[in-house]
């Protein structure tokens, strides 16, 4: 192999064979595609065309690995590695790569100058291994670089697993934001006897794309000071000055796991396990490691007259130009070969025997660990019955009274107490759950906090399954982390600032997807919201806390991998959760009630309506039979009932109208069938919605979610959809829904409207004379519209003088 050339041989990156080896081959994935070992001179052809990845992240990355590969070779703990630094997946692949996990799971990728190369080809290629981390390397579950997310990710996969370490690398730009600095937290709900433990490593290279990062302007002192404030033990570890023939971040690791030990050993008490001893000690000060680095070390000082190593010039591609320049294409070649690969593979690309030495075999591999694919890991929840927790309806519909969430919370207490033994079932909530009407779990599990609760508190206990933390990315994070590892969990949240993890909502759907295209990933269980406190009985929060709008974002992703539900009673929403609490590889959500309401299907109409996704509510229509002029529509729980409200004014006034009323709880239903797997067949969508009836669907959300998903039907001009139209205030129940026209007063308009041969309807041609006959006080249905729209406008009128809804609104009930 040539020799490194003259000019370059004053620089020389330092560290263990290892790391050289892995810094390598994280600058050849960015750089190159032939000639990756250096065999020959380097040439522009030797070149990747388009050059991306972070360097500036790598040999942080690199040097954390190597200390976690340590201690297991010494320790042989269980380890788990998160790797949140943005982009800087060049080095998780080498390695990977290096330990020989990317060829047991891609037979191409062998441990030799071959795959090797076929790696770099790969790494940031079309249909190849994007820049940040993603669902086709082992042993991750994480993609870095997701803002923020990796830290409260980490807890949720060291949470019911005593005997892991989930070591996290923080990236000092990741540090930065709002998500992180909430996550530092989540060691005040880390129970040291039921859980595992997570190691942060926050990685202090001084800059990000362009500008200097926060934390790594503060000095020592301010830096303890602030994680000492957060409850950790930070040691700081500064490599800066690359000390000869020291290994100080083996060394912090090693301490840290001594430190760990000795938190987990006092608490498990001398017989272990989840033996809790009856005094307990003060919450724990878990130790986590602030990484001073270079940015981008390893990298020439300078080039092309101005600095790299250290600086942001680094952070990205450091000669971005070398293709072109052929100065620059020297200095690449430099730092390259400043590596001395010559000593770290054999001639046929093999790792050297020293460079090996440092990697663990078998399963305690960091790429090779089970919770890595926790689908492997995971066993089916043990769910219990829902007979015990249905509404019964000992008069049909509307004759039972019932708040959806109190019947779904008693179905969970059961949940969480048959998942007792196991331990692998949560939930996490940035909202109490007594105001969702949830809390009845409580009786199953305490409020998870190992932190002394105040003066007065209820149900807090160290090793409750319920986590409550005012941060909705905080909770996603964890339940990410615990799915993905091979759990089970629900995250309810209020509705209107779902919308908060959005982007983590995003980046989650998008893993999901690539995992169901990586033949070795194991499904996991899906990840499922609970919408609670719903947009339209938040009258009297106001303007702010009346947003629906988490269903459009999810409905944007791949449909192999979502599902929206709007259950309209309790048995429904037993239903349905019964149902995702069992499935995997999925993002769901569901909106549900709080609030006392009508009760509609018993718990076998329920089963059945929630199979078909929507169907036909006979008793609902107008009696009669017959071929329908026109579909009432409805999804979602209060949809639901201004519908029947609706259906019952028509079958009033207008009794020989044919009215056909369709409830729909599996939103996604709608979708023709090749555009969600959920989708009904154009035979089924046809005999419930005809082939040109036209439709008043009232949707829970905004309207253009349906007609979205509508796209692809026949006809779909004919659903005339209402639903929420940012329209609100603090107002009344039934005010809001006036406000955005989804009243039963607007309802029963609007179908009057569409009526066919409605006086006003033109070439639709007059209505049906026995129709017209039964409006002998009226001169035609334009009268009838008048008048429902006339009470509409005196209710709302009331509603400004009394500041309430009146008892014909508030005491409605279903008249069969």
């Amino acid at each position: 192999m040539t020799d490194t050339p003259p000019a370059h041989r004053h620089h020389r990156p330092s560290g263990s064979a290892f790391r050289r080896a892995a810094d390598y081959i994280a600058a050849a994935l960015i750089y190159l595609r032939e000639n990756v070992l250096l065999r020959e001179p380097l040439r522009p052809g030797h070149l990747k065309p388009r050059l991306l990845g972070h360097w500036g992240s790598c040999p942080g990355i690199t040097m954390v690995y190597e200390a976690l590969n340590v201690l297991v070779t010494e320790r042989g703990p269980e380890v788990l590695l998160v790797t949140g630094t943005g982009h800087g997946a060049a080095a998780n692949h080498a390695c990977l790569w290096l330990e020989g996990t990317h060829q047991e799971y891609d037979p191409a990728l062998t441990r030799d100058e071959s795959g090797l190369t076929e790696l770099a080809r790969r790494f940031c290629a079309p249909d190849g291994f994007p820049s940040h981390l993603s669902p086709a390397l082992p042993g991750t579950l994480h993609e870095g670089g997701e803002l923020g997310y990796a830290l409260a990710t980490a807890f949720g996969a060291a949470l019911d697993a005593p005997a892991r370490l989930v070591a996290c690398i923080v990236g000092d730009g990741e540090a930065e934001t709002g998500p992180t600095a909430a996550a530092w937290h989540s060691a005040k709900f880390l129970d040291p006897v039921t859980c595992g433990a997570v190691l942060p490593v926050l990685h202090l290279n001084g800059h990000k794309i362009s500008s200097p990062t926060v934390f790594a302007a503060m000095s020592e002192e301010e830096l303890t000071a602030l994680f000492r404030g957060y409850g950790w033990d930070p040691r700081i570890v500064d490599v800066r000055d690359r000390p000869a023939g020291s290994d100080p971040v083996a060394d912090a690791v090693r301490a840290a796991h001594d430190t760990i030990r000795a938190i987990q050993d006092t608490a498990r008490g001398d017989g272990g396990g989840r033996q809790r001893r009856r005094q307990q000690p003060e919450r724990p000060r878990w130790p986590m490691i602030v990484l001073r680095s270079l940015k981008g070390q390893g990298a020439p000082a300078r080039a092309g007259g101005r600095p790299l190593e250290g600086t942001f010039h680094a952070h990205q591609i450091p000669l971005e130009d070398a293709r072109e320049d052929p100065g620059r294409l020297a200095e690449l070649e430099g730092w390259l070969r400043s590596y001395r690969p010559w000593e770290l593979f054999d001639a046929d690309g093999r790792p050297a025997a020293e460079v090996l030495a440092r990697c663990p075999s078998g399963p305690r591999r960091l790429g090779a660990q089970p919770a890595g694919n926790g689908g492997l890991l995971r066993r089916p929840l043990a769910l219990p019955p829902l007979h015990p927790h249905a509404v019964r309806l000992p008069d049909g519909p509307g004759s039972a009274t019932a708040s959806p969430n109190r019947a779904l919370a008693g179905w969970l207490t059961e949940v969480m107490r048959r998942s007792e033994e196991r331990r692998d079932f949560r939930i996490v909530s940035p909202d109490e759950l007594a105001s969702n009407r949830l809390d009845g779990v409580l009786a199953a599990t305490g409020r998870a906090f190992t932190g002394p609760p105040g003066e007065y508190a209820e149900d807090v206990s160290p090793d409750g399954r319920v986590m409550e933390i005012l941060s909705e990315h905080t909770c996603q994070g964890w339940l990410q982390g615990y799915l993905l590892t091979g759990r089970h969990g629900l995250f309810p949240t209020y509705e209107a600032f779902a919308a908060i993890v959005d982007s983590m909502l995003n980046q989650y759907a998008k893993w999901q997807k690539m995992s169901r295209e990586v033949p070795w990933r194991a499904p996991v269980s899906s990840l499922t919201y609970l919408l609670t406190s719903e947009g339209w009985r938040q009258e009297h929060n106001g303007y702010s806390h009346q947003g629906p709008g988490f269903i459009d974002n999810l409905l944007t992703k791949n449909s192999a991998v979502t599902g929206v539900y709007l259950p309209p009673d309790a048995n429904t929403l037993l239903v349905v959760m019964e149902r995702l609490l069992a499935e995997t590889g999925r993002v769901n959500a569901v909106v549900a009630g709080k609030q006392p309401a009508a009760q509609w299907l018993d718990l076998d109409e329920a089963r059945r309506h929630c199979t078909a996704g929507a169907s036909v509510w006979e008793w609902a229509g107008t009696p009669g039979g017959g071929e329908p002029e026109l579909v009432l529509a409805c999804a979602g729980g209060i949809p639901t009932v201004e519908t029947l409200a609706a259906a019952g004014m028509l079958r009033h006034d207008l009794p020989r109208a044919r009215i056909r009323v369709v409830n729909i709880v599996d939103l996604c239903a709608l979708a023709p069938p090749r555009r969600h797997p959920h989708g009904m067949s154009e035979e089924r969508f046809t005999a419930l919605f005809g082939e040109d009836l036209p439709v008043v669907l009232d949707f829970h959300g905004y309207p253009a979610a349906v007609h979205e998903l509508l796209h692809g039907r026949p006809r779909p001009g004919r659903f005339h959809v209402r639903g929420y139209v940012e329209e609100g205030t603090t107002t009344t129940p039934y005010d809001l829904l006036i406000r955005n026209g989804t009243s039963r007063h607007d309802l029963a308009v609007a179908a009057l409207r569409h009526l066919p041969g409605r006086p006003s309807a033109g070439p639709g041609g007059p209505a049906d004379p026995a129709v017209l006959a039964d409006l002998a006080d009226l001169a035609d249905l334009a009268d009838l519209a008048g008048r429902y729209a006339g009470r509409r406008d005196e209710i709302r009128a009331g509603i400004r003088r009394t500041g309430t809804d009146p008892p014909e609104i508030t005491d409605w009930t279903w008249q069969p």
